[in-house]
């Protein structure tokens, strides 16, 4: 998505006949992604999903939080059966409140779990390259 301290420029913008170009960022932005892909058995989903709510929902109260989405893979054979995706307006935002004790007792606890062993990979991201496709200009639609 690009904001408006992110206009590409003239060089770097799609032209209107090539809507497969890249649009690149010319300002560095300083809101980072927090992108975690979970291996976990697809029977233990469900009770794994209700502990990520909470923890989600104490998340989304932080100085900093702008969004989050949890992805569950379609096939129980996918090797990463949930993707969270969330930005946060600073990397000293996120550092701050996964600092937050509660934040760390309950993802202690969830790793801890023998019921449903989860194996996280977390990390801060920078797009590199942004494709913005037709559909991104229309409103959204309803989900119901």
């Amino acid at each position: 998505m690009t904001t408006a301290s992110q206009q590409p420029t003239p060089e770097t913008s799609p032209a209107s006949d090539a809507p497969d170009t890249p649009v690149t960022s010319v300002t560095p932005d300083t809101s980072v992604t927090f992108i975690n892909v979970f291996e976990i058995d697809a029977e233990h989903l469900d009770g794994f999903l209700a502990r990520w709510q909470e923890r989600a929902a104490l998340m989304s109260t932080k100085p900093g939080f702008l969004d989050s989405r949890l992805h569950r893979a379609r096939s129980s054979q996918t090797r990463f059966q949930l993707v969270n995706v969330s930005h946060w307006a600073s990397e000293e935002e996120y550092a701050a409140a996964g600092a937050d004790p509660e934040f760390q007792r309950r993802t202690k606890a969830a790793s801890e779990s023998t019921q449903a062993p989860v194996v996280p990979n977390p990390g801060l991201y920078d797009v590199a390259v942004e494709f913005v496709g037709p559909a991104a200009s229309r409103p959204a639609a309803i989900q119901g």
